[in-house]
């Protein structure tokens, strides 16, 4: 009993407030009964998970590419690459993913982008870098609300994707290519762009089409 309730004590200091830090994993699955956490939620460290009777939940943490299915009643407290887990159980795995992902948002790569693509259509010889791999081939797309997305490749003209959202998509900022069969081909470089977001990015060349871990097919346009 009492080294029970030392390690609670310890969940609760490293569950202190502190300040804000940004996202360090995404919660890509709940079952069950699950409070302070749901589906597609970004976590940062200290965020306490409890998971009850039945419930399970799998984070995949964005920098170490660590993917955690947890289940049976317990406490989760998210870290920086891996979670601390009190009662239950925890089977952990490495999956493919890009570590930039937690840098390569949108909002502070849109004009980089706009500036690239411009020169791409300028010169089809000037092909720029990609900011981001996916390692799944049927992106997973966070575009919230209603817009164009318009995914076109840029190493092979003519390939172009374009969906229109309605702003009905899961949460109602998530499109995922998996569930309609959309797939991009391994090893293209793309420019995928909604509204005045643009990001480029390249398809690994033995990314797997359908729903692989989302970690690692995660496209964040917002």
């Amino acid at each position: 009993m009492k080294r029970a309730t030392a390690i609670c004590v310890g969940l609760l200091a490293l569950a202190s407030p502190a300040a804000a830090e940004p996202p360090v994993a995404v919660i890509e699955e709940v079952q069950g009964k699950v409070t302070g956490a749901e589906f597609m939620d970004y976590v940062t460290p200290k965020t306490v998970i409890k998971i009850g009777e039945g419930g399970s939940v799998v984070v995949s943490y964005m920098t170490s590419c660590r993917r955690e299915t947890i289940s049976g009643i317990g406490t989760v407290i998210v870290g920086s690459e891996e979670s601390v887990v009190h009662l239950a159980d925890v089977k952990s795995e490495k999956t493919d993913c890009d570590s930039n992902q937690t840098h390569a948002t949108t909002q502070a790569t849109s004009a980089v982008a706009a500036t690239v693509l411009r020169s791409v259509d300028a010169s089809k010889t000037a092909l720029p870098q990609p900011q981001l791999t996916l390692y799944g081939a049927s992106p997973f797309v966070e575009a919230k609300g209603r817009g164009t997305l318009i995914v076109r490749r840029l190493d092979i003209p003519g390939e172009r994707q374009q969906v229109d959202l309605g702003g009905t998509q899961l949460k109602g900022r998530f499109f995922d290519f998996a569930r309609d069969n959309g797939t991009l081909v391994p090893g293209g470089l793309y420019a995928a762009t909604f509204k005045s977001s643009q990001i480029v990015f390249r398809v690994d060349p033995q990314a797997k089409p359908g729903p692989t871990p989302i970690v690692g097919r995660l496209l964040r346009m917002n």
